[in-house]
């Protein structure tokens, strides 16, 4: 069941989005060089929300878009668009979301929670993995230490801005995009950008 706060806060989410895409939230950086990891991105990390690990193979081909989620933040409401894409492009896209309490607290529920929140206010069926940290620290998590080091994805240094940021990476683990959180994972920059198209 959603708080009051959170149903506040999708009620505001249209007016965030849009006032959050002229400052840093709205920040799309490419891979423009094509330059390829110097290490293979940490697939072998991932552990959903109930410690369970994926297939691997059932990502082979396809590309992955990670995001660090949370349950009160003004952008919450990019849940129910990414459970779109997902349902849209699961042939061809896999998307894990990563629940953190790193910026400003906003995601204080244990992994059981959060799974359950999502399900029910949004109906999410992609996968939830177990809260980590992802801003720098020497606690964070080795997938987010892959996409902010550049001397392990490649180029990228970018930490993420706040919560709903969204990194990309190609079918073969190259990561070649970051979408800031202001940026919607239907909005038509961001659909054009990563190439999908609806089969």
């Amino acid at each position: 069941m959603a708080s009051f706060k959170q149903k506040i806060a999708r009620y505001l989410y249209p007016l965030i989005l849009r006032l959050g895409r002229k400052g840093k939230n709205g920040t799309i950086l490419s891979n423009e060089g094509n330059v390829p990891p110097k290490k293979p991105f940490p697939l072998e990390q991932i552990i959903f929300s109930n410690g369970s690990k994926p297939d691997l193979m059932s990502y082979s081909g396809k590309m992955i878009l990670v995001v660090n989620t949370a349950s009160n933040c003004g952008y919450t409401g990019q849940y129910a668009e990414l459970q779109t894409l997902h349902e849209g492009f699961s042939q061809k896209l896999v998307i894990l979301g990563f629940p953190s309490n790193d910026f400003k607290e906003q995601e204080k529920a244990n992994d059981q929670e959060i799974a359950q929140f999502c399900q029910v206010n949004y109906g999410v069926t992609f996968p939830i993995l177990k809260k980590a940290v992802v801003v720098p620290h020497s606690d964070q998590h080795p997938v987010f230490k892959w996409l902010t080091s550049s001397t392990l994805n490649g180029w990228n240094d970018h930490a993420p801005d706040w919560n709903f940021s969204k990194y990309l990476l190609d079918e073969k683990g190259n990561l070649i995009h970051y979408f800031g959180p202001s940026v919607s994972p239907l909005d038509d920059v961001f659909i054009n950008a990563i190439g999908l198209k609806n089969k």
